[in-house]
């Protein structure tokens, strides 16, 4: 299928590895011109390459931390106008909230949500005054089934998720879309992290941790970056002009509802 959107322009955030860099493969595979974005300089320079490699969509880095006003300056100094918009960034850490100080607290709604709602803000009406764009906000499978000790993520994703709910609704009809990805256990550095902490914690090896979670899980596996990265880009095609406000849950079936 040809989805319509070679030669846009995509700003996609935390595209040095994992999700982000999915979704950033998966745009120039379609002949989106990409500008990827993360705040460590030499993965982000690495990762770019292997875009190149590719063959398709133009591609191009800006090392920042899109959390702070200076970061997102410097991007859209280097690039004011953007077709497609991929917010992502990884999510806080797990604890009781009875330890989190205002401090903590302000971190995770700076990364979670008020760095991409600033991001929109920067993108979307030139957006609307060029009739066409695709805004997606990466989120957490845990704004539909919020995680007991995940609390810094469940309450920051869920003022993005409410923000974006009532801002696509004045978006849609000059071609603008919003919406949201919510991953589950996808096969990332990050999961791979977590199943080692929670193996150090338990005494137990980390096939351990990963057999138990996958056992119980529907699909008996992991998602791959690339499941998320297509759907991404199906999103961002022109095809995708009637789904709109909507959070798309990708985990497999482990969301017991409907």
């Amino acid at each position: 299928m040809d989805l319509g959107i070679a030669g846009k322009k995509a700003l996609v955030c935390g595209a040095s590895a994992g999700l982000g860099f999915a979704c950033a493969q998966a745009l120039v595979r379609e002949g989106v011109e990409v500008v990827i974005v993360a705040r460590t300089e030499a993965p982000l320079r690495e990762a770019a390459e292997g875009l190149r490699a590719l063959g398709a969509g133009a591609v191009h880095w800006v090392a920042a931390d899109v959390t702070t006003a200076e970061g997102r300056a410097r991007i859209l100094a280097a690039h004011p106008a953007f077709d497609i918009l991929v917010t992502n960034a990884g999510g806080p850490p797990p604890g009781d909230f009875r330890q989190w100080d205002r401090d903590i607290w302000l971190k995770a709604l700076d990364a979670n949500m008020l760095a991409p709602i600033e991001l929109i803000k920067a993108t979307v009406d030139g957006m609307m005054a060029r009739g066409f764009g695709r805004i997606l906000n990466i989120t957490s499978s845990a704004v539909k089934a919020p995680v007991d000790g995940l609390g810094l993520s469940n309450g920051a994703r869920s003022g993005l998720t409410g923000f974006v709910s009532g801002l696509a609704r004045s978006t849609v009809a000059r071609g603008v879309t919003i919406n949201n990805l919510l991953p589950g256990t996808f096969d990332t550095a990050r999961l791979a992290g977590n199943f080692a902490a929670q193996a150090q914690r338990e005494g137990r090896t980390v096939e351990e941790v990963r057999s138990t979670r996958l056992a119980k899980h529907p699909a008996h596996r992991l998602g791959q970056p690339s499941e998320l990265g297509a759907t991404c880009a199906f999103l961002c095609s022109v095809h995708a002009g009637y789904i709109n406000g909507q959070n798309v849950l990708l985990d497999g079936g482990s969301f017991a509802g409907v």
